[in-house]
């Protein structure tokens, strides 16, 4: 028997887009009102909430509220993928609107797996209950920029506390041009590097509760 329950909802975007979405929640006691937000990776490449369980489901074990959601297009959700995923930046500020008001939340925790991660870091500084951000597998790399680098900026003129979480063998961005993107980037933020480790074997199960680990170690810290 799990110790954490799963509540499914639609979430209704400004432009009548309706997102399935999935609330984590601890059986035990919360530990805090922060909620985690998970954004899953590229819709078109099969990305979709169900390869966030592992973490959603790891950080309700630990005392915290998470909440995973497929982008338009995906599963059950409606509307239509977009190629940049800067129609799902609504996807993402529509669904923290409603953790904020739905589960009385003033602080949420946005991660983003892969290209969520470009796609949740366009929507941190549109949405003030957001404290912090967490990357998984920010792909930085030039090939990657061609649909996804119009988010860089967002991101990194951001002054909200930062995580990025990336494998040494990523595919599509090198340690060079991570540390190079952030170097000039605001606020505070962190680089913690998954040595041997590529961009898709870090988005596995078998990473996912090093992934809890290292979000919860990044919560305590906010």
């Amino acid at each position: 028997m799990s110790n954490y329950t799963v509540e499914r909802i639609k979430v209704a975007t400004p432009d009548k887009v309706e997102l399935m979405t999935k609330v984590f929640k601890p059986n035990e006691e919360i530990k805090d009102n922060l909620v985690v937000v998970l954004v899953h990776p590229y819709s078109i490449l099969g990305g979709r909430q169900a390869l966030l369980k592992g973490i959603a489901s790891g950080l309700a074990q630990n005392g915290h509220r998470a909440v995973t959601f497929d982008m338009r297009g995906v599963g059950e959700s409606t509307g239509r993928a977009s190629l940049t995923g800067f129609a799902e930046v609504k996807d993402v500020i529509a669904v923290c609107n409603w953790v904020s008001e739905h589960l009385d939340s003033h602080r949420i925790l946005l991660v983003g797996s892969s290209a969520g991660a470009p796609i949740a870091g366009s929507a941190v500084d549109q949405i003030e209950q957001v404290v912090g951000y967490v990357s998984l597998g920010y792909p930085f790399g030039m090939m990657a920029s061609i649909l996804f680098g119009r988010h860089h900026k967002a991101i990194l003129q951001s002054s909200k506390p930062k995580l990025f979480v990336m494998g040494t063998r990523d595919g599509f961005t090198s340690v060079k041009q991570l540390n190079k993107k952030l170097s000039s980037a605001a606020g505070r933020n962190e680089i913690h590097l998954m040595e041997g480790v590529s961009h898709f074997e870090m988005e596995g199960p078998a990473y996912d509760a090093e992934m809890v680990k290292l979000i919860l170690k990044f919560i305590s810290s906010l």
